[in-house]
């Protein structure tokens, strides 16, 4: 009996599981952003003053010049970036004093990748930022070996989830109503064609159906995004 009541006790204790999901914080922040964003619109400004990334340089005189002319928009961007992700992270479960940090890093280690590949060399030695990125991560991740606090920041699949939804923001409502219900279907039906073929080849092939459907999500929608965007839900 005493042992049902500390049990029980002890069930009252815990604290009650958040009913929202890194799913729900990336549509609730995606949403959130458009919708700032539209506000600022009508209001006939903009959020320019936080739009900004490395553009085209050929010199490193001409990239210096660029982060002395908009560094405090980066600076901007990176304070109001902390505040949404701080908040949302903390929901979920993350300590603020090991994110905010590790995402310090990351921002700054992103910018620096961003601003190599704009430079207008960049394509000829294969400096693109994603392969860029991924060379640094295979890096980082095998040979110097991060503090594992570093880990807190690392929300890959909270960062692409939001990715993807304010990517949609950007498809106008224009352009759907242009290509007509035809091309709509015309589309559904090769996504969902493309996915089940890889699915269920990837099942007959002996694949777990968890893999076989991040594969077959892959290949119907955009790749690597998609790839990550599902896998948690698989």
């Amino acid at each position: 009996m005493a042992e049902q009541n500390a049990t029980q006790t002890s069930t009252l204790n815990k604290a009650a599981p958040n009913p929202l999901t890194e799913d729900w914080w990336a549509v609730i922040l995606g949403l959130g952003i458009v919708i700032t964003a539209y506000i600022f619109y009508l209001s006939g400004s903009g959020i320019s003053w936080i739009a900004v990334s490395p553009s085209k340089w050929s010199n490193f005189s001409q990239l210096v010049e660029q982060f002395e002319k908009n560094g405090l928009r980066y600076l901007a961007l990176l304070g109001v970036l902390l505040v949404l992700f701080t908040t949302v992270t903390s929901f979920i479960g993350q300590k603020p004093k090991s994110f905010i940090p590790a995402f310090i890093f990351i921002f700054v280690v992103s910018t620096i990748i961003y601003a190599l590949g704009s430079w207008d060399q960049a394509g000829k030695y294969t400096l693109e930022p994603p392969l860029v990125a991924l060379a640094l991560g295979l890096f980082l991740a095998n040979v110097v070996k991060l503090p594992r606090w570093f880990d807190a920041g690392f929300r890959v699949e909270f960062y692409i989830k939001l990715g993807i939804i304010l990517l949609g923001a950007t498809l106008p409502f224009t352009l759907i109503l242009w290509a007509g219900p035809t091309a709509i279907l015309q589309a559904s039906i090769v996504s969902l064609a493309t996915f089940l073929t890889i699915f269920f080849v990837g099942r007959k092939l002996g694949l777990d159906h968890r893999l076989a459907a991040v594969l077959g999500a892959g290949g119907a929608v955009c790749g690597v995004s998609a790839s990550i965007a599902i896998a948690g839900s698989v």
